[in-house]
């Protein structure tokens, strides 16, 4: 059998072909499984890199990932990344806060209130568009004066982030129509 070969089980194959067909599965997973069949039967690194359109180092490096692992290595690895210095709790938490009068503004813009937590306000908008925060639209969002309000975000912000084990969390909020 030549080095660019690989012995595939009947069960893999299944899994394999399975994923090439499936509409739930990434590009990138249906690429690797079809990179893996391809040098299974025999096409070679060579061949299966032309004809599926990737480079060769790519062909094999899935097909080194699934000669040593099986069909768990053709899954993503953990990436690193700087971990965050704030948790979208804490910005939603800063965002209920008005503005000091120092800035001469009636509400928070993502770059006044990322520059303030020390963070990019490509930050406080993603975790604003994630809890569809809106603090300009005056009319829909107002500042609490609960003085327990941080703890009740976190612990519900908390329950969305990290539910509890076979738990489903749901959200029921009443239109402003439906109190009268």
């Amino acid at each position: 059998m030549p080095s660019s070969t690989i012995a595939v089980s009947h069960q893999d194959r299944a899994t394999l072909e399975s994923w090439t067909r499936s509409s739930t599965v990434s590009a990138g997973q249906r690429e690797r499984a079809l990179i893996v069949l391809a040098v299974a039967d025999g096409t070679g690194v060579s061949g299966t890199a032309r004809t599926l359109g990737v480079s060769r180092p790519t062909v094999i490096k899935w097909r080194d990932r699934f000669t040593a692992d099986g069909v768990q290595g053709l899954a993503d690895l953990a990436r690193s990344g700087r971990p965050k210095t704030i948790d979208d709790a804490q910005i939603i938490a800063a965002t209920l806060d008005p503005p000091p009068e120092s800035l001469a503004v009636t509400h928070w813009s993502t770059r006044l209130l990322g520059k303030r937590l020390g963070i990019s306000d490509a930050t406080v908008a993603r975790a604003w568009r994630a809890y569809r925060v809106q603090p300009w639209r005056h009319r829909t969002f107002k500042f609490s004066t609960d003085p327990e309000l941080e703890a009740k975000v976190r612990d519900v912000v908390g329950l969305y982030l990290d539910p509890p084990r076979n738990a489903i969390v749901l959200c029921v909020e009443r239109s402003p129509r439906s109190r009268r």
